[in-house]
């Protein structure tokens, strides 16, 4: 058994982050991740990081734009946290030695991006999470920081108290994949999930096939709130071919968006009359796919971005790696011709349910980055603020893991405070479909008997588990391949849980999801190897994402309105009377129970009043 005051699990943007915040409080602390730091996908991330950084900027704009492009479902405390300490978060980033862009004068540069009153936009080219990643990675190897590299974390270590409230975690388990064993890694003060975004619920996604939502799932099957499921963020301009995303500093540099008709629709057509192509990112996609639906899309399928008119020396400065990825995917040259460009899954804006601090309801487990849900984003993501969330909440979560006092929490966190139940009606029972205690094909419980009386015999008892759960899997070599039910999932959430959403559709998918964990019963795993074996990986991921799935389409179907990327077609007004509130989901042995908790729009010094969202 391996031992850490502070076990960071993943380690993109959150979790680099996090273990140097850890490690800068004293803490002995660890990365256990899948993937080699610099592989982890924040090195996709292309725009840039939003901080108010310039005269004529201020935080309480930041703030304000981001509660405005959340459509006010976001929690006025985390979006403060994020506004006040991005700016001090992107200077520690330049004085470690990231490469931003530069203006003329030697200032970082800043440009606009959607839905924002300044252009606050701090980059480095159009490959801002690239040199995030390598810089902070720089920051780990200097400061001696342990990594178990390519370690797939299984299961958390969750004491199986009755409440999730009363539950503490003490530690994970991990898969070793280049030796095949599994083994328990204690956690002496907490455990920080950072284990990124869940994509791979679709099959058209700008996410990397790793982005499985790993630690979301885990975190539920363990007792952890799911909050704000349903809202995902469809990017306007991905490739259409392979969902590799377009920047959307293409837009914020001046490109432009027409249809088949020449038209500049954006304007034209009356989407964003002020904004046009910088409206929020839920605005453009929706625009993009009403002009493909009614039959000004080009092939029927996508639009075009072009960016030819900003001139060879501006797009090669600030956008030389889109010229490549246009040309390598697509074959187009953008220099030459405008780019195909279609809505693609992007980003959760729910997760798991954290406070500012980043702590769950379950004593000692963290979560941070993508994975988490404070609620910065609530219903709509604004471009620029995920890079900046990564750095501040992680690094809030690591200094709080660690034992630095951050003063108390404003969000509260479970079942504390103002809650209320709910119910969604579905046309077959969401959730296990064998009775609670036999995890080995739906996902049961991932938290460890109290039997084990000490912390240590705690992760021991988790560890054994996961070993009976991969024995089991590894036993049956004649079953289903992951891929058949996966692929299932992908086409019914792409088909019926998308940018546009009916009520018999989403019911459709739940049926499909349902017909998904039956088949999963007998899924199998085709190489017997304990080395190197994506097969088991990828059919343990899949377990993920569909419990993942599941709890999106439970809370779309949910929630009667049309707020940010929501979109209901039988409910097109924002409803504040009854649904300003977050959609919750609790794994009960099985059974996903939906409650509701009140948005706090009460600032550090006002409160934010509701108000239409136009751009």
């Amino acid at each position: 058994m391996h031992e850490h005051d502070v076990i960071v699990v993943g380690a993109g943007g959150a979790g680099l982050r996090a273990a140097i915040a850890a490690q800068e409080e004293g803490a002995d602390v660890a990365i256990v991740s899948k993937l080699h730091p610099v592989r982890s996908h924040t090195g996709a991330a292309e725009g840039g990081i939003n901080a108010a950084l310039r005269e004529g900027d201020s935080w309480e704009d930041h703030a304000y734009d981001t509660m405005k492009g959340s459509d006010y479902l976001g929690d006025a405390p985390a979006i403060e946290t994020l506004a006040q300490d991005s700016p001090e978060e992107v200077i520690q980033l330049e004085h470690w030695g990231m490469a931003f862009s530069r203006d003329d004068d030697g200032r970082v540069s800043q440009r606009p991006f959607g839905g924002l009153s300044f252009p606050r936009t701090t980059y480095a080219g159009a490959e801002t999470g690239h040199q995030l990643l390598h810089t902070m990675y720089e920051q780990l190897v200097k400061r001696g920081i342990e990594v178990y590299d390519e370690w797939h974390v299984l299961d958390l270590a969750v004491t199986d108290d009755e409440r999730p409230e009363d539950r503490r975690c003490h530690g994970v388990v991990g898969y070793d994949i280049q030796s095949g064993s599994i083994e328990g890694f204690q956690a002496r003060n907490g455990v920080i999930l950072a284990t990124g975004g869940l994509g791979q619920v679709y099959d058209h996604t700008t996410n990397a096939v790793a982005n499985t939502g790993d630690g979301v799932a885990m975190a539920y099957r363990a007792g952890a709130p799911l909050e704000d499921m349903e809202f995902i963020q469809f990017h306007p301009t991905t490739l259409p071919s392979t969902g590799v995303l377009i920047t959307e500093g293409v837009r914020g540099e001046g490109g432009i968006l027409y249809n088949d008709e020449g038209e500049r629709f954006m304007y034209e057509h009356g989407y964003a009359n002020n904004d046009g192509e910088l409206a929020s990112r839920d605005v453009v996609s929706r625009a993009e796919l009403t002009e493909v639906n009614e039959g000004r899309g080009i092939e029927d399928e996508y639009v075009h971005l072009d960016m030819r008119h900003l001139g060879e020396d501006r797009i090669t400065d600030r956008l030389e790696n889109i010229i490549h990825l246009s040309a390598d995917f697509e074959g187009v040259n953008p220099l030459e011709e405008p780019m195909p460009v279609k809505p693609g899954q992007h980003y959760a804006m729910g997760g798991i349910e954290t406070d500012e601090n980043g702590e769950t309801c379950i004593t000692g487990l963290y979560a941070a980055g993508e994975c988490a849900c404070a609620s910065v984003h609530g219903s709509n993501r604004l471009g620029g603020n995920a890079l900046p969330e990564l750095i501040v909440f992680g690094a809030r979560a690591g200094h709080h893991a660690a034992g630095r006092d951050l003063g108390r929490a404003e969000i509260p966190t479970g079942k504390r405070g103002d809650w209320e139940p709910g119910a969604v009606d579905t046309p077959v029972e969401p959730g296990s479909v064998r009775p609670s205690g036999d995890a080995v094909a739906d996902g049961g419980t991932a938290a460890a008997s109290t039997a084990a009386q000490s912390p240590t015999g705690l992760v021991e008892r988790a560890t054994e588990e996961a070993r009976t759960h991969v024995d089991s899997l590894l036993a049956n070599d004649d079953g289903r391949n992951h891929s058949e039910i996966r692929d299932a999932v992908q086409s019914t959430m792409t088909e019926n849980v998308n940018v546009f959403r009916e009520e018999e559709s989403l019911k459709q998918a739940v049926e499909d999801i349902r017909n998904a964990r039956r088949a999963y019963q007998n899924v199998g795993v085709a190489d017997q190897s304990r080395t190197f074996n994506t097969d088991l990986l990828h059919t343990i991921e899949t377990r993920n994402i569909i419990d993942l799935a599941e709890a999106i389409t439970l809370g779309a179907l949910a929630r009667d309105e049309f707020r940010g990327a929501h979109w209901r077609k039988q409910y097109q007004e924002r409803d504040d009377q009854s649904w300003l509130k977050h959609t919750l989901l609790s794994w009960n042995d099985g059974s996903p129970e939906l409650w509701y908790k009140p948005v706090i729009l009460e600032g550090e010094s006002k409160k934010y009043e509701p108000k239409i969202r136009s751009y």
